[in-house]
């Protein structure tokens, strides 16, 4: 877990180093222990008000192909830099006329012991054609649990904050 002062310094350094001009907004910055992900607003295409909403999807689709080929230079140096000052992967995404597209995202192993009921659900899911092997499953799982329980998980990521903060204070600390 990535302190709230380390978190301050991670967005500042970006908001210092990211080009001038590369996102109109920068939108969201996430840290786990592999990965930061950075995702900004990039200007939606301009299209006729007549246009189609096929259209408009095909339209939102190349600018964002676009903005990918053209900026790629910037953000691997970017990417190189805050990999040395951080210590972990980074990872892009953008988000143009309500849509959100991820470039390049870590994909992290994470090692778990499963008993033989919870090795039956991951099973079923395969079975019912649901997900292709056991870790698409277990991945299908924790994208289930994340979708229906946000606000859940944002008090205990808000719990372990203040824990953090409170341990910070403690006399261990100089």
């Amino acid at each position: 877990m990535i302190t709230t002062e380390q978190m301050e310094a991670l967005r500042g350094w970006l908001a210092g180093r990211l080009p001038e001009g590369l996102f109109a907004e920068l939108l969201d910055v996430t840290v786990d222990r592999e990965e930061i992900t950075v995702v900004g607003r990039i200007p939606e295409p301009e299209l006729d008000a007549k246009a189609s909403q096929v259209e408009r999807e095909a339209a939102l689709d190349g600018r964002i192909a676009e903005f990918r080929e053209r900026t790629r230079d910037d953000r691997v140096g970017v990417a190189r830099e805050a990999e040395q000052r951080f210590g972990r992967k980074v990872s892009w995404g953008v988000e143009c006329g309500g849509r959100r597209a991820m470039y390049t995202t870590v994909s992290a192993p994470v090692m778990t012991r499963l008993r033989q009921p919870e090795r039956q659900v991951l099973d079923t899911l395969v079975a019912a054609g649901v997900a292709r092997s056991r870790s698409d499953a277990l991945a299908w799982c924790v994208r289930l649990v994340q979708r229906n329980a946000d606000t859940w998980l944002g008090d205990l990521r808000d719990s372990l904050e203040h824990v953090q903060r409170v341990r910070a204070q403690g006399p261990d600390q100089a």
